[in-house]
């Protein structure tokens, strides 16, 4: 007999696996549509008729949209070294075979990083200096080539019989007139979270090569009709009672124009029986498509009335807009008969909220939760917050720009809350590019969020205003606390010998992709940056109090120049201080600033150097009050201890209120250099 424990294992291995998938789709979507629009417009029977433009559609389906597909899928694994080798190999099934290879794409691609990754790994300690980048471009290039021959004789093959079989049977369907059937397995599976497995491992693929034959196909509305959802949510709008009746047209607006299904999710497992209402109401949406010939010319992604209408094709707009209006009105139909008099309230939205989440493991969150719950309030900045509970968290990552401030500072904080808590989960800080693959959770600045998404797109990602002091970390701590009670998972930490954690520096390479583990015994010496002037990294000559109020570009230049002075930067430093400061704000809360340069003014540091100035009067930084600028210049790992004891320190609120308006510069040096 199968055990809950074996069905919830074996959703949440389709779940991750449909994540994969869509992992290597989705960052790609622009392109598909951009295919999808050139065809609707170009070719012979498009909008504009043209056969010169017109001839980028072949070429763009065979090629460009399954080396994008190949160059993720190895690039998730590998990194950049990995997707190149992903691409290299799928050139094999896509010359091998007479059809579009996205489903060989989606196997290439992984295949290729795994294999670099694991070579990469062998001779990581093997390979003489002087000789990496010989090995590293040999490697990648033998390689690559054997994988292609290897797709172009074997996997190329198998991948086109195997779609033959799949479209075959899928045919046999439309002709049998039993393509409304899929529903029986489609609604479900996009309640349970298993849409990605479902949408990009079989029916973009599909579709995708269908509207290369005959530039249309049904596939790609069969799970995006939003008609069924939305059906489900007016009936709640028209018949339900209590205060669940009032969320019920928000929801709606953002599943029918935003395109984000999983908000009318719970609203079914509030009543599982309105499972019956979206079967209904999709398999007569298919039947609709069916009838009247209906089809989009590429994915629809997310499933919005505005993006169906887009790649809807010249002679599909009745059919495409008829199967939305005739899967909303059955489903609204079933779904009156079902609520018709119940009485709901928001304790039992919550419930099914966490059952939803409970059944979506690590899938990113629905934006706009709070409009769902009939709260009236914009969605949060933490996006994912609610999701953190819903499987085991093993290593949270705090990211920015550079890797070597704010992250830092943040993750400091965040680690001794974690050790506190007694949870066994390993934290550390990187740069955006560099954030490591088995990342479970990702902390950034909002304005670097959507970067870290597409870095990678796997984790749950938590988007903050401020670093130092944030109340959104005992949040967290909750709900890691609450996934770690539901896993059996809460082995303690012990106190008087905690977990070592090595944070990740942020210039790691791209052959050996970054990864933040505790630190095992060394086996060989590490490398030795630059030693920091004499004095240290924090010296006292370079602490100054009593500063007058001043714009924000000159006090970042003011610290910039001392950090000249002081023999830990180049004067070229400064500028990229200031571009630093136009990508996002250095404010991290508790009246602090720490401006450093981007990423790639690393090479202008000499060593590893911090300066404190001190502003009674404050500095405006967009908005925010900085009483204390700290300028950072990092250099691998020597900073992180004395920026470790300033982070603790600056989580006091009050004690760096203490700290602006001291009239004593060893006061604030001795302060901040003891933590």
């Amino acid at each position: 007999m199968t055990t809950p424990n074996q069905t919830n294992s074996g959703r949440d291995m389709v779940q991750r696996f449909g994540r994969f998938l869509s992992a290597m789709v989705m960052p790609n979507i622009g392109a598909f549509i951009a295919w999808g629009l050139i065809t609707a417009l170009f070719i012979p029977t498009g909008w504009l008729p043209n056969e010169r433009l017109g001839e980028m559609v072949g070429p763009m389906i065979t090629y460009l949209l399954p080396l994008l597909i190949a160059y993720m899928g190895g690039r998730l694994v590998a990194d950049h070294r990995g997707g190149v080798i992903g691409a290299i190999a799928a050139m094999g099934v896509i010359a091998g075979t007479d059809i579009p290879m996205f489903i060989g794409a989606m196997i290439m691609g992984p295949l290729g990083g795994w294999i670099i990754k694991q070579f990469d790994a062998a001779t990581a300690h093997r390979v003489p200096q002087g000789f990496e980048m010989l090995v590293n471009n040999f490697s990648a290039g033998i390689i690559g080539a054997l994988l292609a021959i290897l797709g172009y004789y074997a996997i190329g093959p198998v991948v086109e019989s195997f779609s033959a079989l799949i479209s075959g049977g899928v045919q046999w369907l439309v002709t049998a007139g039993l393509l409304p059937l899929v529903s029986l397995f489609i609604e479900p599976g996009k309640i349970l979270f298993l849409n990605n497995a479902i949408n990009h491992g079989i029916l973009t693929p599909l579709g995708t090569q269908q509207a290369a034959e005959t530039g249309k196909s049904l596939y790609f509305l069969l799970e995006a009709n939003p008609g069924p959802g939305l059906g489900v949510l007016l009936a709640y709008w028209v018949f339900a009672k209590g205060a669940i009746k009032s969320s019920a047209p928000g929801a709606a607006i953002i599943h029918f124009l935003g395109g984000i299904h999983e908000i009318y999710f719970p609203y079914v497992l509030m009543r599982p029986a309105l499972i019956l209402a979206v079967i209904a109401g999709g398999m007569a949406g298919i039947a609709t498509l069916v009838a009247l010939g209906g089809g989009l010319v590429s994915a629809a992604s997310p499933g919005s009335i505005f993006a169906i209408l887009a790649l809807t094709p010249r002679d599909g707009f009745l059919a495409n807009i008829a199967a939305v209006i005739v899967a909303a009105a059955v489903s609204f139909a079933v779904s009156a008969l079902i609520l018709r008099g119940a009485t709901y309230t928001e304790d039992d939205l919550a419930a099914a909220q966490s059952g939803s989440r409970e059944m979506k493991g690590g899938a990113p969150a629905p934006a706009a939760a709070g409009v769902a719950a009939g709260t009236g309030t914009a969605p949060t900045l933490t996006s994912d917050l609610s999701e953190l509970s819903a499987q085991p968290v093993r290593k949270v990552v705090f990211a920015c720009d550079a890797g070597m401030g704010s992250s830092a500072m943040g993750a400091t904080g965040f680690r001794r809350k974690v050790q506190a808590a007694g949870l066994p989960i390993e934290v550390t800080n990187t740069s955006i590019e560099n954030i490591p693959s088995d990342a479970d959770i990702v902390v950034t600045q909002q304005n670097l969020t959507s970067r870290a998404r597409t870095k990678q797109p796997g984790a749950r990602h938590v988007s903050i205003d401020n670093f130092v002091g944030n109340p959104i970390y005992d949040r967290m701590i909750d709900e890691l606390k609450t996934a770690a009670a539901g896993t059996g998972a809460a082995a303690v930490m012990p106190t008087a010998a905690p977990v070592q954690v090595v944070t990740v520096p942020a210039e790691t390479s791209a052959a050996a992709p970054a990864q933040s583990v505790a630190a095992p015994t060394p086996t060989t010496p590490p490398s030795v940056p630059a030693p920091a002037p004499s004095g240290g990294v924090l010296r006292r000559e370079n602490v100054q109090i009593g500063l007058a109020s001043e714009g924000r570009d000159a006090a970042i230049r003011r610290a910039g120049e001392a950090l000249v002075r002081s023999g830990y930067v180049n004067p070229n430093y400064v500028p990229a201080m200031l571009e630093r400061e136009e990508l996002v704000s250095t404010y991290i809360g508790n009246g602090v600033a720490i401006p450093h340069g981007v990423d790639a003014a690393k090479p202008a540091i000499k060593a590893s150097g911090i300066v404190v100035h001190q502003y009674p009067q404050g500095v405006d930084f967009d908005g925010q009050t900085a009483y204390l600028v700290i300028g950072i210049a990092g250099q691998g790992n020597d900073h992180m201890e004395i920026l470790s004891k300033i982070a603790t320190v600056l989580e006091d609120e009050q004690t760096v209120m203490r700290l602006a308006q001291t009239t004593d510069a060893d006061e604030l040096y001795r302060t901040l250099s003891a933590g």
